[in-house]
């Protein structure tokens, strides 16, 4: 179990509304909160937010 206590698989949730989720890990060291990345969501055609989502 040490995999997921240090780097835990986590879902980015588009901040479009749209519902569309990227699935990727993190480093509870470096990231302990939640995290906030800039993706491109194929529903919507363009670039937005991704927030963490437990």
């Amino acid at each position: 179990m040490a995999r997921t206590d240090i780097r835990p698989v986590i879902k980015l949730r588009s901040t479009a509304g749209t519902g569309f989720t990227y699935v990727t890990t993190k480093s509870r060291r470096n990231d302990p909160g939640r995290i906030t990345l800039r993706k491109f969501d194929p529903v919507a055609g363009r670039h937005v937010e991704f927030r963490e989502e437990r």
